[in-house]
């Protein structure tokens, strides 16, 4: 459903955030190896985060990513998806088609639309605070 990049992005904004509820930056390269990502293409994720506000990066040699703690709460993984894949999840069709609308719908437009309702839904009410700190307590995980 999501592209490479935006399952890297989500990935890589829970990974920083929980490091963040620590105090802790991250290097691209901890990163990388933490979501199984290369690392010139994290990289290219990360930036996008920083570009629309999601990480913070800071250089030198204290330098990495981090995530404000007042913040984890309020980033919403819309905005992951956003940063990284724009709204063509809202906006596509389930199957791909150039042409699919209400006047000209494909065969699964009627139950996709529903189905990207409820996404949609759940990308704006879920919070990165919420996915961090199950991943902090053991209730999921982000690598096997």
């Amino acid at each position: 459903m999501f592209s490479k990049a935006c399952e890297y992005g989500i990935k890589a904004a829970i990974f920083i955030a929980t490091k963040s509820f620590e105090g802790k930056r991250v290097s691209p390269k901890e990163i990388a190896n933490e979501i199984n990502s290369p690392q010139a293409f994290t990289a290219k994720i990360l930036q996008a985060l920083v570009k629309h506000n999601v990480v913070n990066s800071v250089k030198g040699a204290y330098g990495g990513f981090e995530i404000d703690k007042n913040d984890i709460n309020r980033i919403k993984l819309f905005q992951i998806v956003n940063a990284i894949d724009g709204d063509s999840i809202y906006n596509g069709c389930g199957l791909g088609l150039e042409t699919c609308d209400e006047n000209h719908p494909c065969p699964v437009h009627d139950k996709f639309k529903s189905v990207r309702e409820e996404l949609k839904y759940m990308l704006e009410n879920t919070s990165l605070e919420e996915l961090a700190l199950n991943i902090k307590s053991g209730a999921s995980f982000l690598k096997v």
